[in-house]
């Protein structure tokens, strides 16, 4: 596969080992696309922590006057709402989509934040690539055509990002090594 930054939300891995059907005599690849993290889970504490402190900013001011308790709910309460919007958003961050490709067959598997599992199966010889650059739902609308449907994958990846996957999916189809 083609050597990408490793800022790309997705892994290319081949013979994953304790997979069905893997081996040495028969090849494997395996594409595991995930949402782009903006924030990592370390850097939440320290988001909030800086939050904090500059939502009480404007509260110092009101040391000792009643109206301090009159504005604390507010701040407290856009502290509370920053939280929960974040959790929410790791939450959905949860989504991941495996291709898995192999002499017999193309899997895709999406697998929802709720562990709800949806998957798509063809014949790999017949699986086309296509992209939409205009037109679709997105920028750069990439779906896989083959079998009884026709699917879209990396919905949510950007669209220089669907574009790369793109190359690297017509390559992994086209792999005489792995036919």
């Amino acid at each position: 596969m083609p050597k990408k930054p490793d800022a790309m939300p997705y892994h290319w891995s081949e013979n994953v080992p304790h997979s069905p059907g893997a081996g040495p005599d028969r090849p494997q690849v395996t594409l595991t696309l995930w949402p782009y993290r903006s924030l990592p889970p370390q850097g939440f504490v320290a988001f909030i922590a800086v939050t904090f402190v500059l939502l009480m900013v404007p509260v110092l001011g009101l040391l000792g006057q009643a109206a301090l308790w009159g504005m604390l709910p507010y701040v407290l309460g856009a502290l509370a709402l920053t939280w929960v919007l974040l959790r929410r958003s790791y939450r959905d961050g949860a989504l991941r989509e495996v291709l898995t490709i192999t002499d017999e067959a193309a899997r895709l598997v999406r697998i929802d934040p709720d562990g709800r599992e949806r998957s798509w199966e063809a014949n790999p010889y017949w699986v086309r690539v296509e992209m939409q650059e205009t037109g679709g739902p997105v920028e750069n609308y990439l779906t896989l055509h083959g079998g009884p449907r026709t699917v879209e994958i990396g919905a949510f990846l950007g669209p220089e990002e669907r574009v790369a996957l793109r190359n690297e999916l017509v390559a992994a189809f086209a792999n005489p090594a792995r036919r």
